[in-house]
């Protein structure tokens, strides 16, 4: 561990506001803006920091030999993405399934800028019954915004609006995607 807060402390020189309330087991976990691959080990160093399990969902095929080990041990768990499979269903299925599950997801859907999220991780949450945890990397400030926990209403619109409102002057690896 002193090693994970030496890189991510001194070497690039990020620090973290906030924390994951360790008794909510699962949630979302939205991370906005996702602008660039560097936003996968700043969030790999500061989970591990803050002692927190965040996992992903992938394509099946990723979890087979030889590779398979890696991604289960960086917290992935295996979607089939068979046509025709409700993708919403199947991912909520997957908190059934565990005791401990915090799914990581970058609702713009790609690292380019765009107008709207789209909203599949509203609806894992909603059928997950589930709360969601908005999470930014603001690289302007160098800082891993974790917010507390935000429980949706079932009105999209609202709760998008909300939910944006935590991301108000958050700044990208890339601001002219954000």
């Amino acid at each position: 561990m002193g090693f994970t807060k030496f890189i991510f402390y001194k070497l690039l020189g990020w620090k973290i506001k906030g924390s994951f309330d360790p008794s909510i087991k699962k949630a979302v976990v939205i991370v906005v803006p996702h602008t660039s691959w560097h936003d996968f080990y700043v969030g790999a160093l500061a989970r591990r920091i803050l002692k927190a399990e965040i996992n992903f969902v992938a394509k099946k095929e990723l979890f087979r030999w030889p590779f398979g080990w890696y991604f289960r041990w960086m917290g992935g768990a295996p979607l089939d993405r068979t046509a025709g499979q409700n993708k919403v269903e199947a991912i909520a299925s997957v908190f059934n399934e565990k005791e401990e599950f915090r799914l990581a997801l970058a609702p713009e859907g790609t690292r380019k800028k765009v107008d709207a999220w789209k909203t599949g991780y509203y609806y894992i949450a909603k059928a997950a019954n589930v709360p969601i945890i908005p999470v930014s990397f603001d690289y302007k400030t160098k800082t891993v915004i974790v917010n507390a926990p935000f429980y949706i209403t079932g009105n999209i619109e609202e709760d998008t609006v909300k939910l944006h409102s935590f991301y108000e002057g958050v700044v990208g690896k890339r601001p002219e995607y954000t």
